[in-house]
């Protein structure tokens, strides 16, 4: 492949792809992202290649290994166009019937189709199912149309095409002014405006500026940018080659974790084929502008996705952040003017210059534009990734797009904003999802981490656990992270380990407060977030904690007892067969009672008792009822003996 060398050349080349497709032949579009993998996409790859061989289609029929399209709680999925027939589910064995059936006959399995569990309505379309419908997917859309490893196929859906409208005919200016009109806010956390980020840089006078993609994902439960990297590599090489030119910078890198191996092959390969194809290097698309790109793969310290630490990374040496007493894009990558945007800010780049700041602007709120990506996992009944314009309601994501909560529990709590986001509660439900709406709720937009919390789940104990975290995760740099963190977690273990006491409350608002003000970075600052926002909200759960003894939710472990109520007990033995500490008493028809002291609270008795006795209860908070008399304990009387 010779270069492409001009705007002109680069249409050409593209009406020459687009001629030897035709848009009628079956193309069957698997998803092969990390999560459609680890269900048995490969399998259902190979069996399709299999099948597609077996009855003679090779030269009728395409086949695409694609991204994640977003509905990992139903992969592997399968699309098959131009009828857009989505299958999710998909096993190995389904794929002749698949073939037979859709291909040959042009006819629907039913079974594989989306079932709508309250309507038992079908959904064979991916825009018809309620998870799809409901989202307006900008960035996410093209996902399941391409295959990472072609830049052809990114070609077809108009690649490149905003990188060649930039260099055939708009200054920098001209773009910054664009992204500043666009109100495009960086989707990595802090929501700082790109377009002035980038002006920023361009005005400073040192000539050598660096371009940056943070791809160092580090939230528990958060997986969106290592989907865009997987799924459609080039659209963020194209964003970042357009910034790169808008505030004159000749380097780039993209900082990725190591954790995420086919993100880093495929943004690899992209790198390559953008070198191959004339989009990256010398004198790009004829222009004159050079531009080179590396990428760096992270060790996996979270702190390495605040700018400053993450910078001190790529220059060699330990990812510890440093002081902004200047701005990155003033002084960053040893000390040269810097922009840093995370994965999805620089993707959302091609298209405001395509498609014009005001048709970005459509979406979201006036202070906030666009669409966000969000990884919705926890008690959900549809995990995967949502793309959503900004403003629309956490109830609309919830039960709209998530489909509520399984087993018809009641939502209790949703945590957005990763380890250093809030978690808000149900009177909030109503609550419009932007930058600004969650800092007033006392969370965060973050990254874009959505954990959906039931009424099981014990708010002290979640605060706990992502201060557990971020003690883990602190650099050790500076003693108000460092130490604080630690001190917090102490006091968080021990309220929901029944040592709480009178005091701890204030005494975890006082290092808060500590943290908040002195911390040398973001990660420090945020900390306190969870605990903040948990109590803003469930302030009685920590009182019942410290002055009861008692786990509201029945979750904390040390507070809570395993109980068998005699009135229900029917001497099934399934407790006693599966206690793997042997703290169950009982026998042929007697009355099984759990012995206190060997009981390790593991929960196998509440989990394999039959749901039509009901017998093992958890209590907490009050004294455990003493075991019923020997004598007594016989469960099988005259009309149950009938």
């Amino acid at each position: 492949m010779s270069k492409i060398n001009s705007s002109a050349a680069l249409e050409t080349f593209r009406q020459e792809i687009l001629s030897k497709n035709d848009a009628n032949t079956p193309c069957i579009s698997i998803c092969a992202g990390a999560g459609c993998i680890a269900s048995g996409a490969d399998e259902v790859i190979t069996a399709f290649k299999s099948e597609i061989a077996k009855q003679g289609l090779e030269a009728g029929v395409n086949t695409k290994e694609t991204g994640c399209p977003g509905f990992c709680e139903r992969g592997p999925v399968v699309v098959i166009y131009p009828e857009e027939i989505c299958y999710l589910q998909v096993k190995p064995e389904d794929v002749p019937e698949i073939v037979s059936q859709t291909i040959k006959e042009k006819k629907v399995v039913e079974r594989l189709v989306f079932t709508d569990p309250g309507t038992n309505e079908k959904a064979p379309l991916e825009s018809d199912i309620p998870f799809y419908k409901n989202q307006e997917r900008n960035i996410l859309g093209s996902n399941i149309k391409i295959d990472p490893k072609s830049i052809e196929d990114y070609l077809v859906l108009d690649g490149y095409s905003a990188l060649s409208k930039v260099l055939g005919g708009m200054s920098g200016e001209d773009v910054i002014e664009e992204i500043k009109k666009s109100n495009l806010r960086g989707r990595g956390g802090g929501g700082f405006p790109a377009g002035r980020k980038w002006e920023g840089t361009r005005n400073a006078s040192e000539p050598t500026k660096y371009v940056i993609v943070n791809a160092d994902e580090g939230d528990p439960g958060a997986f969106m940018d290592r989907a865009l990297l997987e799924g459609n590599p080039h659209s963020i090489l194209e964003g970042l080659i357009i910034g790169a030119y808008a505030i004159g910078s000749h380097e780039g890198y993209i900082y990725v974790r190591q954790e995420y191996p086919l993100a880093v092959e495929n943004i690899n390969l992209a790198i390559k084929q953008a070198e191959e194809y004339g989009f990256l290097g010398e004198n790009i698309l004829g222009s004159g502008f050079d531009f080179t790109v590396q990428v760096h793969q992270g060790a996996g310290a979270f702190v390495c996705g605040e700018s400053t630490a993450l910078m001190t990374a790529l220059e060699g040496r330990a990812g510890e952040p440093r002081p902004k007493y200047i701005r990155s894009n003033i002084k960053g990558l040893w000390d040269k003017p810097s922009v840093l945007n995370n994965v999805e800010t620089w993707a959302n780049v091609p298209l405001i210059i395509n498609k014009g700041a005001d048709w970005f602007t459509q979406f979201g709120t006036k202070g906030s534009s666009g669409t966000k990506i969000f990884a919705l996992v926890g008690k959900i009944n549809n995990t995967g990734l949502v793309e959503v314009p900004m403003g629309i309601t956490l109830r609309d994501i919830i039960y709209k797009i998530g489909g509520g909560i399984p087993d018809g529990k009641e939502f209790k709590a949703v945590q957005t904003g990763g380890p250093s986001g809030g978690c808000i509660p149900a009177e909030l439900l109503d609550l419009g999802v932007d930058f600004d709406e969650l800092s007033k709720a006392g969370s965060m937009m973050g990254s874009g981490g959505m954990i959906v919390m039931d009424e099981d789940t014990c708010m002290v104990d979640v605060a706990r656990y992502f201060m557990e975290f971020l003690a883990d995760e602190s650099c050790g740099k500076c003693a108000p992270c460092r130490e604080g963190t630690r001190q917090m977690l102490k006091i968080l273990t021990n309220i929901t380990e029944g040592r709480g006491k009178e005091g701890d409350i204030e005494l975890l608002e006082e290092l808060s407060e500590v943290a908040k003000e002195a911390a040398l970075c973001a990660l420090g600052k945020s900390a306190p977030n969870s605990f903040l926002s948990t109590l803003r909200y469930f302030r009685d759960e920590y009182e019942a904690h410290i002055k009861e003894k008692r786990c509201p939710a029945l979750s904390c472990k040390e507070l809570i007892a395993f109980y068998i109520d005699p009135a229900k007990c029917q001497a099934c033995g399934a407790c006693l067969k599966k206690c793997p500490a042997d703290a169950i008493i009982g026998g042929k028809k007697l009355i099984h009672i759990v012995d206190q002291e060997k009981c390790t609270k593991c929960g196998t008795c509440f989990e394999v008792c039959p749901t039509k006795f009901g017998a093992v209860t958890k209590i907490s908070g009050v004294p455990v009822p003493p075991p019923v008399p020997e004598e007594e304990r016989t469960v099988v009387k005259k009309s149950k003996e009938k």
